[in-house]
């Protein structure tokens, strides 16, 4: 569904515009609804989900037994942090400064289109993440038959 990387700009009012590739795609098979929430696993970044696909992962993850701190770390910065959006008609989210700020978004940002969902990261940790590079210890036995 969403695949490719955009360089993006965070406007003084804390938006970002929908790059036109994908705004038909976000209003068909999105309605127009996403759900922006934080990167449980990575710092420096957020999903940005289509409300439909984050309806599943939100019931998978309320799912999970709360006597786990794992498992309510996950509840607590996936569902506890979500929020609705919806373009405006220029094709503009706003993005919540809090959750800016947690991840340290500013002006310069970076949207990935990552199949399902969006990851909206910070400039300098996309930079970061792109830097790294996997070494043979990095390489599980499922990524040993991967044909890149």
């Amino acid at each position: 569904m969403f695949q490719g990387e955009t360089a993006i700009t965070i406007d003084d009012k804390g938006r970002l515009a929908i790059p036109t590739s994908y705004r038909d795609l976000v209003a068909r098979e999105c309605g127009n609804r996403l759900v922006l929430t934080y990167n449980p696993f990575e710092s420096g970044s957020l999903y940005l989900y289509p409300q439909a696909v984050w309806e599943r992962v939100r019931d998978q993850v309320n799912a999970l037994s709360r006597t786990k701190s794992t498992n309510r770390a996950l509840q607590l910065k996936l569902v506890g942090a979500a929020t609705f959006l919806e373009p405006d008609g220029s094709g503009r989210i706003g993005l919540p400064a809090s959750h800016r700020n947690a991840v340290g978004i500013e002006k310069k940002a970076v949207l990935l289109g990552m199949g399902e969902k969006f990851e909206l990261w910070g400039e300098q940790a996309h930079h970061a993440q792109i830097r790294q590079t996997l070494g043979d210890a990095d390489m599980g036995d499922d990524l040993v038959d991967l044909q890149l």
